[in-house]
Order: C-alpha cells, then structure tokens, then sequence
C-alpha cells in the first residue's frame, strides 16, 4: 500500500468499536480490554479524552488518545499492529494528535513511559518529549516505574 492508503484522523465511534474490538480479540481472558473499551467510548462522548486513529483504507490499524485532566493533557495509549510497526504511522499520528491539542488551546503536552522501555523513551525524546515532569510508580504490577515527560507545542 501507498502512503496515500493511510488516513491520521479523530476517530469516529466507529473507528473506537473496530478498533477496541481488534484489542478485545487480542487479548482474550483478559477482561479489563471489555472494561476499557466501554470507559474509553464513555470518555471520548463526554469530552474527557479524545482519540486518533491510523485507517488503512477504511480499518484502523493503530491509535493514539488524548486525556484532558485538570493537571496536564497526556498523549496515552500509542498502539499499532504489529505489522505496520516501525513504518512511521505512529509519529505521523502524534504529530496529528499535537495539532489538535495546539489548535485548541493547549501550549504543552505529556506523555509517560515505563522505565523499562527503553526504546519508547528513546522516541519520546526524539519527538521532543524531554523534560521529566514526574515519576510514579504504576497501579498496574507489570509496569514498575513510569516516567512523565512533557513538551511544549
């Protein structure tokens, strides 16, 4: 497929169920995918977060969200398939995500990562997301320490 083949956009509420339900499949017995998905569809209606996708003709392939609190709006949940990883659509879509937030007000962004992942900080910070504002560690076990980087748009 060509680059023209790949749209960066909000998501639809069409986009957020094909694509939670592409999670959902992927990660089968684990029930708080079910829980996330009625939570994220709640929260992109009411305003409190908003989410991007990355649509390979018509079927999103990837997503980034926006989460709006009172203390910082936070570029969250960077997920692609795996077979489209490292082709650049996830930088794409954060540049989009950037845009909207610059568009509407916001003069900086955040985005955490867990200490472990190396390669991720090793992006975040070529992104420009390389002043450490916090870290905490997770309420979820397996993500140890998290790191909370911001940028200024």
């Amino acid at each position: 497929m060509g680059n023209s083949d790949y749209k960066y956009k909000e998501a639809t509420t069409t986009d957020l169920e094909l694509r939670w339900n592409k999670n959902i499949a992927d990660n089968i017995g684990d029930n708080r995918w079910v829980d996330w998905k009625a939570q994220s569809i709640e929260d992109n209606k009411n305003g409190k977060c908003k989410t991007f996708v990355v649509l390979c003709g018509d079927e999103p392939i990837g997503e980034g969200t926006l989460i709006f609190s009172p203390q910082y709006t936070e570029v969250n949940a960077l997920r692609i398939d795996k077979q489209y990883e490292g082709k650049g659509h996830i930088s794409k879509l954060v540049k989009v995500m950037e845009q909207y937030a610059k568009d509407n007000g916001h003069t900086s962004l955040v985005i955490g990562v867990e200490e472990k992942e190396i390669r991720n900080h090793s992006i975040y910070l070529h992104w420009g997301y390389d002043t450490l504002i916090e870290s905490k560690i997770s309420d979820i076990e397996e993500e140890g320490l998290l790191l909370y980087y911001s940028k200024k748009l």
